[in-house]
C-alpha cells in the first residue's frame, strides 16, 4: 500500500504521468495516487488508456488528446487549470511528450505560469539504452522522419557523433532503411530490441555491417540502440579468413591504400593490420 508522504499533497495543476511500456506491473505507486486524485486524465487514446485505468480502478474522468485535436483541446483545459483543477496526461505506453503529444500544452501552461509537475516512470529511450552496454551519452531521434531523403539527412549529421543513437522505427520499415543505416554506421554495434517488457520482448545485438542479415519478427515496437564510435584499441587485431579471400581478391584491381580502407571500415579491424597483411600477399604474388 502506498503511503502518502507530504510531498504528495497534490497542488493544483498538470502532472506528466509515465505509465508502462508494455508490462503493467511497471507503474508506480506514485502514478496510480495521481491518476486516482485527478479531475481530469488527458490520453492519447482512452481504448488503450481505459485499460490500464480499470486494471489499478482509476475512476477519474478520460478526456482524448492526440496530435490531430490537441491545439483544440489547449483553450478548454487552460481554463480548468486555471480553476486549480488537477489534470494529469498520460500517453499510451511511457513518457508523455517523449515522441508523444503534449509538449502545445506545456508550452502554453508555461505561457500561462501553471505549474507543471513531472511524474517519472518507464521510458522507452532509458529501458534500451540501459540494457545496451553502449556509451550512456547519447542522441534521441524519436520516431524516424518518413521520408528517406529527410532520414539521409539526419543520418548525415549524427553520425558525426561519438556517443549512442536511439531511435524508434516499426519493424517493418526497418529492412527499407538497412543501407543508410550501414552507411552511416558501418563501424558501430547495434541493439535492436522489440516489445521491450511484453510477453514476446526480443533483443538482438550484432554489429551494423551485419544488419541485412538479421533475421527479426516483424510484429510490435521497436527501439533501436547504435553504439558510440568503436575506438581503435578496439578494433580486431586478426583477420578472418573469409576476409583474406576477400582480399586476395581485391589485390587484382585495387590499391593497397583503398583495400586497407574498405576493410578497415567494413570490419572494423586496425588499418595496420589490414595494410600489413596486403603487403605481404602482394609480396608473395
Amino acid at each position: 500500500m502506498y503511503n502518502l508522504e507530504l510531498n504528495d499533497i497534490l497542488k493544483p495543476g498538470l502532472y506528466c504521468v509515465a505509465t508502462p511500456i508494455g508490462n503493467l506491473g511497471d507503474i508506480t505507486f506514485r502514478a496510480i495516487y495521481i491518476l486516482n486524485k485527478s479531475d481530469l486524465i488527458l490520453s492519447e487514446d482512452t481504448r488503450v488508456s481505459s485499460k490500464l485505468l480499470s486494471k489499478f480502478n482509476i475512476k477519474s474522468k478520460l478526456l482524448s488528446n492526440h496530435k490531430f485535436n490537441e491545439k483544440k483541446n489547449v483553450k478548454n483545459i487552460l481554463n480548468l487549470l486555471k480553476e486549480n483543477k488537477i489534470i494529469s496526461i498520460i500517453s499510451d505506453a511511457g513518457t508523455p511528450t517523449i515522441s508523444d503529444p503534449g509538449k502545445i500544452l506545456i508550452n502554453e501552461c508555461i505561457k500561462n505560469k501553471i505549474e507543471i509537475f513531472p511524474v517519472p516512470g518507464p521510458s522507452a529511450a532509458i529501458a534500451a539504452i540501459s540494457v545496451s552496454g553502449f556509451s550512456n551519452n547519447f542522441f534521441f531521434c524519436g520516431f524516424l522522419p518518413e521520408k528517406k531523403l529527410h532520414i539521409e539527412n539526419l543520418f548525415q549529421k549524427i553520425s558525426k557523433l561519438d556517443c549512442s543513437i536511439i531511435f524508434f522505427i516499426s519493424p517493418k520499415k526497418i529492412k527499407k532503411i538497412t543501407a543508410q543505416i550501414q552507411k552511416y554506421f558501418n563501424d558501430r554495434e547495434i541493439l535492436i530490441t522489440r516489445e521491450m517488457t511484453k510477453l514476446h520482448e526480443e533483443y538482438v545485438r550484432d554489429k551494423v555491417k551485419n544488419l541485412i542479415n538479421i533475421d527479426i519478427s516483424q510484429k510490435g515496437e521497436m527501439a533501436i540502440v547504435i553504439s558510440e564510435k568503436l575506438n581503435l584499441q578496439n578494433k580486431l587485431q586478426e583477420i578472418e579468413e573469409s576476409v583474406k579471400k576477400k582480399i586476395d581478391k581485391l589485390l587484382k584491381k585495387m590499391s593497397i591504400k583503398d583495400i586497407t580502407s574498405k576493410i578497415s571500415k567494413e570490419n572494423n579491424i586496425s588499418k595496420k593490420i589490414v595494410y600489413d597483411f596486403c603487403l605481404k600477399k602482394k609480396n608473395e604474388i
